[in-house]
């Protein structure tokens, strides 16, 4: 008997579900980086679990996370947690002194602060940064600065593959620092690193009733978040981690981000459901969407005529659903 792993997303999921609700010659759906709690992960999770109650209740389903809060998570889905202890060296936490000046801009912080480490570190550095703006120009501001034997390499989304790699690969010769987004939280391993410089920022994208639009806001990394990236420095060996903030000013951190279905577009969230002919306030969600914003979602719908006055998808929903589109 042979066991096949398919590796999908969770919009890929979603559309499994809906053309195939029973999955069938699917033993198992593992959910992995449970903790990043995207729409359509949470969405998954939610299908999967009505299809294990109603079709399959051979189907088996996991949630896994290196930083998930799981109490809930595990309450949700009626599941024991089981906790696997992986090989991680200790990283050594260095705070500010005192709190960053306000007029002093995040760019030169950063560069001042990996500058510092350079010169008390000896390995590979990796600089979270919230985006690619962020991440240029404290290119522009290291690559006078640095010393010789040190390569800046930037990484996030919209680099090319030929950049992407020269930033994850080992360093040729000497040393590298890499400046990063999010991305390098989970995603990915850098080879060499051994310190992470924390800007303690995140740029996340939220739904803004007012115009109707998503937009990316800029805020404070959560405590979850801050321990994935110090964790970065301790996978091979001991190693540091330099925060752009002081100890007192991370308690005042959130303790996880945000879900996507908290603050996120409910649009196409809205079009699944009615496809799914299921209601969210009788579905297994951890967080359940705020009925006034799903309200103003279906509105949305009604106006393209992907749903009709009684809230059911129409033909046109079902065609617009069908694309990988926002509706």
């Amino acid at each position: 008997k042979v066991t096949r792993v398919e590796v999908v997303t969770e919009g890929i999921l979603t559309r499994m579900l809906q053309s195939q609700p029973d999955l069938p010659g699917v033993g198992a759906v593992i959910f992995d980086e449970f903790h990043e709690r995207s729409l359509n992960a949470d969405l998954g999770l939610a299908l999967c679990l009505e299809v294990a109650e109603a079709l399959r209740d051979d189907l088996l389903l996991v949630a896994m996370s290196a930083t998930l809060d799981a109490a809930p998570v595990a309450e949700m889905m009626g599941a024991p947690i089981i906790t696997s202890e992986g090989r991680s060296f200790p990283v050594e936490t260095h705070w500010l002194a005192r709190p960053l000046p306000k007029e002093l801009r995040l760019e030169s912080a950063i560069a001042d602060l990996t500058l510092r480490v350079l010169d008390e570190q000896s390995g590979s550095a990796l600089v979270f940064l919230p985006g690619e703006g962020e991440i240029r120009h404290t290119e522009a501001l290291l690559k006078p600065q640095v010393p010789e034997d040190v390569s800046v390499r930037p990484l996030f989304g919209a680099l090319d593959f030929k950049a992407q790699r020269a930033a994850i690969a080992s360093a040729q010769k000497g040393r590298k620092v890499v400046l990063a987004t999010s991305i390098a939280e989970t995603s990915l391993t850098i080879e060499g690193i051994s310190t992470v410089v924390d800007a303690g920022l995140s740029r996340r994208s939220e739904f803004d009733p007012s115009s109707g639009m998503a937009r990316l806001v800029t805020s404070r990394v959560s405590q979850a978040e801050a321990k994935q990236r110090a964790g970065r420095a301790g996978r091979v060996a001991e190693g540091h981690c330099y925060k752009l903030w002081t100890r007192g000013e991370d308690g005042a951190l959130p303790g996880f981000p945000p879900a996507e279905i908290e603050v996120g577009d409910l649009t196409g969230f809205a079009l699944e459901l009615a496809l799914w002919g299921g209601r969210a306030d009788q579905m297994k969600f951890i967080t359940p969407p705020h009925p006034g914003r799903l309200a103003e979602a279906r509105t949305v719908l009604k106006l393209l005529g992907a749903l009709d006055s009684e809230d059911r998808v129409t033909d046109h929903g079902r065609e617009i659903a069908a694309l990988p589109l926002h509706p």
